[in-house]
């Protein structure tokens, strides 16, 4: 076992409950563009983000992306990537994003609850980091969620899957 293996055994709670962690909370006024990092955020019941242009009346309220899917991309010469560089709201750490099933609840900080609502999305321009190197991880492990409870979130809160 490496110490990678060690810390993800470290995020799970006595009862085997997954638990995981925000490395960075991202917000932007224009679609299309890289999320700018803010170490905290308020989210709205059934609008998404405050300040966030993708907040509003819809299913994919916030999008999430972990840590270690960009780092999947770091290593395909983008040594440089950010949080937020593929303009996910959240980037977690210790969860395997993709395998959450939609519907699932999962609860953030004190308050704050969110149901996934969609794994993966279509991309119908191909962005920098595509262009760049050929491949792009958000429209295959990037995940989609609506506010179901109002909180306010910040770096390294904890996320546990709820249901």
């Amino acid at each position: 076992m490496n110490i990678n293996d060690q810390i993800v055994l470290d995020k799970k709670t006595a009862t085997g409950e997954k638990v995981g962690r925000i490395v960075a909370v991202s917000i932007s006024k224009k679609k299309g563009i890289p999320k700018s990092n803010v170490s905290s955020a308020k989210l709205i019941e059934n609008h998404g983000i405050e300040g966030d242009i993708h907040a509003g009346k819809w299913h994919r309220q916030v999008s999430f992306l972990a840590l270690e899917s960009i780092d999947k991309m770091r290593a395909k010469g983008l040594p440089g990537l950010r949080p937020g560089a593929f303009a996910e709201n959240i980037t977690t750490e210790f969860l395997t994003l993709p395998e959450i099933e939609i519907g699932t609840r999962i609860k953030i900080g004190s308050n704050a609850e969110l149901e996934i609502t969609q794994i993966g999305k279509e991309c119908h321009d191909k962005c920098a980091i595509f262009v760049k190197v050929g491949d792009c991880v958000m429209p295959r492990e990037g995940i989609f969620a609506k506010v179901i409870k109002s909180g306010n979130i910040k770096i390294n809160d904890e996320i546990r899957i709820i249901n």
